[in-house]
This record gives C-alpha cells, structure tokens and sequence, in this order.
C-alpha cells in the first residue's frame, strides 16, 4: 500500500516546554531540532514510507525537508499536532495516498528497519502505537487516511480506540519499541540519555547535542 509519512513539528521557541528546568532554554531548542532531524532521516530512510508530508511553520525544518524531497505543508493556525496531522492527511488523500502514518518529531530513536517491519503488515483500519507509558500516542497508522480523525494529546491511546470503536473502524496495537520514547520530560530525557548511552541506535543529531557523539543538525544539508 502507497504509505505517506506525516510529521507536525512546531516552531523550536514552542517547542519542549514541559521539559521546564530540566534543560537550559538554548538546549531545549537544540535538542527539538535534533530530534526532528533524526526522525526526518529515519523516516528517508524506511523503504516502506514512500512520502514525507512535514506541517510547519518552522522555516528550518522546511528547507531541510524540501531538500530531501518531502512535502511541507505550511501550518499557519499552528492549532497543535492533532490539527497538523489533519492539514497531512488532507495532503495524503490528494496525492492518492492509501495509508498515512502520523508521527511525532521528538522520537530520535526511531528505527527505519523496525518500521519497515510494521509497515509490511496488512494493513486496514487503525494501527495505535501507545508512548512508553501506554496512554499516549506515538504513531497513528490510519488506512485509509481518513480512517478516523487524529486525536492526540494526554490518554490519546484510549480516545483513538474509542474513535475506532464508535466509527466501526477495526483496530489494533503495536509497539515497535524504536517508536516508543518520546521526550516530553525531564525523566523522557534520562531514560533518552541511557537508551543513547547502551544501544547502537542511530540518532546521531541527538547524540550531538547531548555530548554523546555524532553530528549536530544542519538546515541547508539533507536530513542524514
């Protein structure tokens, strides 16, 4: 099935808040556009994502984007991430896509091959990979597009089966583990850092801007 990626990502000063005093305010920008651009890359990388529709207002992400091909929607309202994805699926449909995956920029671990795998699966209906925690939402695999409608946010999970249920849509969980840190928190950060420190994940933006090695983001060069 024709697959489009679909990745909200805010403007960087937006970014990452609820990281608070954990990180100093020059970090938690650094860290947001790292992050993006490891899943930007990761995302390049899966065979199985045949586009990546990027909403943003943050012109950074948008050059970077655009250099590697992906389609950037601008996110003008900036309404939050369930109504980007929204502004994506719309993209999808138009461009006849059969299937959209809605992920979030702040997954640096994100594992081209184990998304590969998921994306191999028969698809139809809604596929919800959960966060750690098992309440939120990392990534929204709706076929068609318009499956349902994007609902994230805190107990996300549950709101999207309950849409699925209402809608008669079938669904069901995965979790591809590489999908299943995000960094929302102080305590998403030291498990990020161990996570980094002990497995050959790739996330080498991140692991720049975390003094663990690899290469900072840059915007005029491809997301890789």
């Amino acid at each position: 099935m024709r697959t489009a990626a679909i990745l909200p990502v805010k403007r960087f000063p937006l970014a990452k808040q609820r990281l608070g005093e954990s990180v100093a305010d020059s970090l938690r920008g650094n860290l947001a556009r790292a992050m993006v651009g490891d899943v930007l890359s990761a995302l390049r990388e899966c065979p199985t994502v045949e586009a990546t529709i990027v909403v943003t207002r943050e012109s950074s992400v948008a050059a970077a984007a655009r250099y590697i091909d992906a389609i950037v929607i601008e996110d003008t309202a900036e309404e939050g991430q369930s109504a980007a994805a929204e502004l994506g699926i719309a993209k999808a449909l138009q461009e006849g896509f059969e299937r959209a995956l809605c992920v979030p920029g702040d997954c640096p671990t994100l594992d081209p091959a184990e998304l590969s795998g998921l994306l191999e699966q028969e698809t139809a209906g809604v596929v919800i990979v959960p966060d750690r925690h098992g309440s939120g939402t990392n990534g929204l695999l709706l076929a068609p597009p318009d499956a349902i409608r994007p609902s994230f946010g805190p107990d996300s999970r549950a709101r999207h089966e309950r849409l699925a249920s209402e809608d008669g849509v079938g669904w069901r969980i995965e979790r591809p583990a590489s999908l299943l840190l995000d960094i929302d928190t102080g305590e998403d950060l030291t498990v990020l850092r161990e996570r980094l420190a002990g497995t050959r994940a790739k996330a080498a933006r991140t692991r720049a801007v975390l003094g663990l090695g690899g290469r900072p983001w840059q915007s005029s060069r491809p997301a890789a």
